[in-house]
């Protein structure tokens, strides 16, 4: 611009900027600027738009010495460059179980931090209903919870999430999780023999899963009618000898248990299958580290959508239930009968953290499987389809041994007599074979189950 026409602008270190409005239609702030009123003719003010708190909170992931996005590596447990090899630890202290934990109070929650502490986007599955917050770089059309590809993206919305406070840093590369899911998936005669090439393999997401953790001190007091047996002897006239017989003595006792809780886990997520979760279970909490957003860098997260009064609910009840079993273990007998227990709760507290899972939902046959894996141990379990022909063949070779047997001594019993041992073989044959048979049925069933 030249002459009279030239804006005339000020710039008041970065913070304002003051500019003629003449040329004002050519002229337009920078985008983190906003307007101001003026009293003064002619004259508009613009002022940088101060990032809010959380926003100058929010770190950024860029290798310093490329500019390439980076990820947390789990062999560096730092963060690291795919590009150049740049790698830093995340700075973050190891704490284990002396993390500290949270009252059941309204403060307690108000002085939690909320969102992840970067930038992240929100893939919303329309099967399920999931939600899962994807690092900003992340380009994925599949639901890890029901293989489903109706998914779409979402804004974040920040702030509404309270930040967890400490995870379990991944330990299990992707890379290794390879030939022992390989492994896993070929195990087991009766599943379908294509099963172990299948695509999961492709489908396996890292993925920090919420979970709330709980202490209590429990006092139980139990009331109970007690059964003790008594041996006494009696006269039997019909065969007018001494035979002995048990009675059992009932009476009231009661007593008292103390139960210690100590970082009892319940999920966070509701689409997560509890069935198999049991089965990876248990995290070492003594490797519990204090939250630092680079763990999650190039990683998956799910924010909890069960909330902490549901899940002190659910706690509560697994807790119950262990001072149940204590208070039946208190008592000197196995013979109980109209059972009760008051059970009191004391210093409890709570914590939200986050646990290292690699996921996975895969079809087979029209039908959604789901696998799991411990980020931190290895441990996998999972759903497998079961190839349901070759589960009743197995069963009708066990039974067929007894059922011919059967039907070769029950003639033969009829004509003279003499079909009494092949019967009697054959019925040992079919109780054998049934519980067998059933313990097949039951375990192909388990296999299937969510």
């Amino acid at each position: 611009m030249s002459g009279h026409q030239q804006s005339s602008i000020a710039s008041f270190g970065n913070k304002m900027i003051i500019s003629n409005t003449s040329n004002s239609k050519k002229w337009q702030p920078p985008a983190n600027f906003r307007q101001l009123p003026s009293k003064i003719d002619g004259i508009t003010i613009f002022a940088e738009v101060e990032k809010s708190e959380e926003e100058q909170k929010l770190e950024s992931f860029k290798c310093p010495k490329c500019g390439a996005t980076t990820k947390f590596n789990v062999s560096t447990s730092g963060i690291a460059c795919e590009h150049c090899g740049y790698t830093v630890p995340v700075a973050a202290e190891k704490v284990g179980r002396e993390a500290a934990e949270n009252e059941f109070t309204l403060e307690a929650l108000k002085r939690g931090e909320q969102g992840w502490g970067e930038d992240r986007r929100v893939l919303h599955c329309n099967s399920c209903g999931a939600e899962i917050a994807l690092d900003q770089k992340a380009i994925t059309s599949t639901c890890p919870f029901c293989a489903s590809n109706q998914v779409n993206v979402l804004a974040p919305e920040s702030n509404i999430i309270l930040r967890p406070r400490f995870l379990i840093p991944f330990k299990v590369s992707p890379e290794s999780n390879q030939e022992r899911i390989r492994q896993w998936l070929g195990k087991g005669w009766f599943h379908p023999d294509e099963l172990a090439a299948s695509a999961i393999l492709d489908r396996l997401a890292g993925i920090y899963m919420p979970f709330w953790t709980f202490d209590a001190n429990i006092t139980a007091n139990w009331k109970a009618e007690v059964g003790y047996e008594h041996t006494e002897s009696y006269y039997d006239h019909s065969s007018k000898t001494w035979r002995t017989r048990t009675r059992i003595h009932w009476r009231w006792e009661s007593g008292q248990i103390y139960l210690p809780v100590d970082d009892l886990i319940t999920p966070g997520n509701s689409h997560i299958s509890q069935h198999i979760l049991n089965q990876i279970l248990p995290f070492h909490l003594s490797e519990l580290v204090t939250y630092a957003a680079g763990y999650l860098a190039g990683w998956q997260a799910q924010a909890y959508d069960i909330q902490l009064p549901d899940a002190w609910e659910t706690g509560k009840a697994i807790i119950r239930e262990r001072a149940k079993e204590a208070c039946y273990a208190d008592i000197p007998s196995s013979h109980i009968r109209n059972f009760s227990m008051q059970a009191d709760f004391a210093d409890e507290s709570w914590r939200y953290v986050l646990l290292p899972i690699y996921l996975a939902a895969y079809k087979f046959d029209n039908r959604v499987f789901q696998v799991m894996v411990n980020g931190q141990t290895g441990t996998i379990a999972g759903q497998k389809p079961v190839a349901w022909w070759k589960v009743w063949l197995a069963i009708g070779a066990l039974l067929s041994p007894g059922i011919l047997l059967g039907l070769i001594g029950l003639p033969l019993l009829l004509a003279g007599g003499i079909g009494v041992l092949p019967l009697f073989a054959g019925f040992i044959l079919l109780v054998i074979g049934g519980i067998i048979a059933f313990n097949l049925y039951r375990k192909a069933r388990e296999s299937e189950a969510d």
